[in-house]
């Protein structure tokens, strides 16, 4: 999927854009759905969002959310802006789980195949 390569390319942590929820699953398990706008979907995992799921962002919710991680998947993982839609104890969380959130912010999303074995293996 060369679009999806082209996009990915793009991207950096924390950038963000407007999106519209268009799926949500299976309420308060799984996460949801979100079309930004680009060539594949978003997706804001359940451990981003309250832990009440009636307070989750339903389908035609518009809002923004920012760049939280991409793998090798053709979908970008996403983190809600708007608190309302934020897990409880976020900042807590973050500090214990993504220490490092903060640089991230603007670095390109990047993609590694596998980690290198053994440290001289990078070069």
């Amino acid at each position: 999927m060369q679009e999806w390569e082209e996009a990915r390319r793009r991207l950096h942590f924390g950038q963000r854009f407007s999106g519209r929820v268009v799926q949500v699953p299976r309420p308060g398990t799984i996460g949801v759905v979100v079309d930004i706008g680009l060539v594949v979907g978003g997706f804001v995992d359940v451990l981003l969002l309250p832990e009440d799921g009636t307070r989750w962002p339903t389908v035609g919710t518009e809002s923004e959310f920012e760049v939280w991680w991409v793998d090798e998947r053709p979908q970008i993982r996403l983190k809600p802006v708007d608190p309302q839609y934020l897990r409880e104890g976020f900042t807590e969380w973050l500090s214990r789980w993504r220490p490092g959130w903060p640089q991230e912010h603007g670095l390109p999303v990047l993609i590694i195949d596998s980690p290198p074995s053994a440290p001289d293996a990078v070069g």
